[in-house]
């Protein structure tokens, strides 16, 4: 379940309240996090969800200025649900916290559309700073990990075997980077799911990749979507 605040306080134009939506599945961290950004009068914490898809929900139906968002998530990880987030909402800002630290999330989240990525356990000062960052339109990086995304920023290999997938593999390649479970890539595709399984699973071994957030990071930097 989610919980939300019916409408946001009613403030001028010039007293820039921020109106936040939490998205995180751990009660005492969801706690923490509504404690420590309450305590700051320009934030407004409008609501609050506990797993991807009604965070989604959540996003469309208050239009927050800023989503905190954790990326292990139930049910659609931080990844997907902040895709499809900016999707509908592009003007909304998006600071992932969050305690994973692979390259490969690390890419995902930010090709995704997150504005910001802060590591949990930080300082209250480094989300804030995040935030800040977010809501001037600019990108910030946990300095934990500023140097692995640097180290990415290189040009897409040539060997990324992409062009050993088939045309079904590469839609269904496409929709696995747009956030789209196996179900709902068979009904867009009219498969069985059992065969998108099977595409997904060959797609991962052509690709060398042991999951789908390492696929869809091979398909976003070989410049497929």
């Amino acid at each position: 379940m989610s919980s939300e605040t019916a409408s946001p306080q009613n403030v001028s134009p010039e007293s820039q309240i921020l109106r936040i939506l939490i998205v995180e599945d751990d009660p005492m961290m969801q706690l923490g996090l509504e404690q420590s950004l309450a305590a700051h009068p320009q934030f407004n914490i409008v609501g609050q969800a506990e797993d991807g898809y009604l965070g989604v929900e959540a996003a469309l139906r208050l239009k927050p200025d800023l989503v905190v968002m954790d990326i292990g998530l139930p049910r659609l990880d931080g990844i997907a649900a902040t895709q499809q987030i900016k999707a509908a909402l592009p003007n909304v800002r998006v600071v992932m916290l969050t305690s994973h630290t692979t390259e490969t999330e690390i890419i995902a989240a930010l090709s995704s559309g997150a504005d910001a990525y802060c590591i949990k356990g930080a300082s209250v000062d480094r989300l804030l700073a995040a935030i800040a960052a977010a809501q001037e339109g600019a990108t910030y990086l946990d300095p934990q990990i500023a140097r692995r995304v640097i180290d990415n920023l290189k040009p897409p290999s040539p060997n990324s075997n992409i062009a050993n997938l088939s045309q079904r593999e590469l839609e269904v390649l496409k929709l696995m980077v747009d956030g789209l479970s196996n179900p709902e890539i068979a009904a867009k595709l009219y498969l069985s799911p059992n065969t998108v399984k099977t595409h997904v699973r060959g797609i991962m071994n052509k690709l060398s990749v042991d999951d789908r957030v390492q696929a869809a990071v091979v398909a976003l930097r070989s410049g497929l979507v």
